[in-house]
């Protein structure tokens, strides 16, 4: 017995709504009903628009700022290949000379044994 009038309890509970403020079958005409369908349903796709929109607004940025960017770092290793290709350049210069050759490998024998040093202590 409890559990049926717990089961008429609950079922009153449930469609206690639709009998006070839910939706009258005799006042509106399924037509309207449909209207308002609808209409709560552009409401939602306007909102879905909405969010888009300024997704690909956020992501259209943050494109934009990555390609300065990375045209930045274009212009950046441009300039550092022309200083490298120059720097090259006098080194052939300096290999070229037997003079300078000679002490090309006294500095890079000079090189060579402080990295070795540096590596030890470290």
């Amino acid at each position: 017995m409890n559990s049926r009038r717990e089961y008429r309890s609950n079922r009153a509970a449930l469609f206690d709504g639709i009998e006070e403020g839910g939706i009258r079958a005799s006042t509106y005409s399924s037509h309207e009903i449909d209207e308002h369908e609808n209409d709560r349903a552009i409401e939602g796709l306007q909102d879905r628009v909405n969010i888009l929109k300024r997704l690909t607004g956020d992501i259209h940025e943050e494109v934009d700022s990555h390609n300065r960017m990375l045209d930045r770092m274009g212009n950046d290793m441009d300039a550092s290949r022309g200083i490298l290709s120059g720097t090259v350049d006098r080194f052939k210069m300096v290999f070229e000379k037997k003079s300078s050759r000679r002490m090309a490998t006294i500095v890079a024998s000079f090189v060579a044994v402080f990295l070795l040093i540096y590596y030890l202590t470290k």
